[in-house]
């Protein structure tokens, strides 16, 4: 099993959470951001060009792990940091 859902608060958009979790013992952060996407445009294909400049540009030291469900003007995306031992 790698994921394992957890149930959070609710938080503000565009903040970053942080779990500690135990794994066979040792001690683990794992760093979650969230953030609102604004559409830019009425046309479908043009929100599919906005999100995925903003998925390709997103600091690669963050990896995408969810797109949420879209609202007529924004959607929000889940990234989690990415681990400096992997």
């Amino acid at each position: 099993m790698r994921e394992i859902v957890i149930l959070i608060p609710d938080i503000d958009v565009e903040q970053n959470v942080e779990i500690d979790v135990r794994i066979n013992g040792r001690k683990k952060t794992l760093k979650y951001r969230v953030e609102l996407i604004n559409w830019e445009g009425n046309d479908k294909q043009d929100r599919v060009t906005v999100l995925k400049h903003k998925i390709n540009d997103y600091d690669k030291g963050w990896e995408l792990v969810e797109i949420g469900a879209p609202s007529d003007h924004e959607i929000p995306l889940m990234f989690r940091k990415k681990s400096t031992t992997e």
